[in-house]
């Protein structure tokens, strides 16, 4: 990372324009919904998304969505099922990927989750060469299995 510390910025009129600017690499599209499809997605359900820019200094390096309280239909046979919280889109600009701010936002919407009392963090990746997979492993994520959607479902304990 840069000297300065990263820190999560909600999204604002000033800035709003900006953050729909944020592109991935060329090889991620396929991965990440931009940064205004997001921004749509928060605005119809703004009781469940938490949209916030991941920012050094004065710079947007990234873009951020978490979601809470969401059943989901992956648990649709376990009893008693909670509903879910956890990262929905993350998204860094492709000139500023490798120096941690991914690192950074998802521990950042994990402390949010911890904040809100839950005890676990919920995140789903679309599966393919180039995609999300080993980050999330990386960072302890436990691979579940697959959502109706086609995409893989991860879990992380937040209690240790």
């Amino acid at each position: 990372m840069t000297a300065a510390s990263p820190r999560l910025e909600e999204v604002t009129p000033d800035t709003v324009l900006e953050a729909c600017r944020l592109e991935v690499a060329p090889e991620q599209r396929k991965f990440v919904s931009p940064v205004a499809q997001s921004l749509a997605e928060a605005y119809v359900h703004p009781e469940i998304a938490w949209p916030r820019l991941i920012c050094d200094g004065d710079r947007i390096v990234g873009f951020v969505m978490a979601f809470f309280g969401v059943p989901f239909d992956y648990d649709a046979g376990v009893p008693d099922a909670p509903p879910r919280s956890g990262l929905w889109r993350l998204a860094v600009a492709a000139g500023e990927q490798g120096r941690g701010y991914g690192r950074f936002a998802v521990g950042a919407v994990n402390e949010e989750i911890r904040r809100r009392g839950g005890t676990v963090s919920t995140v789903t990746w679309h599966p393919g060469e180039g995609g999300p997979e080993a980050f999330y492993l990386g960072l302890g994520y436990r691979k579940r299995g697959l959502t109706a959607d086609g995409e893989y479902l991860g879990d992380l304990d937040l209690t240790g």
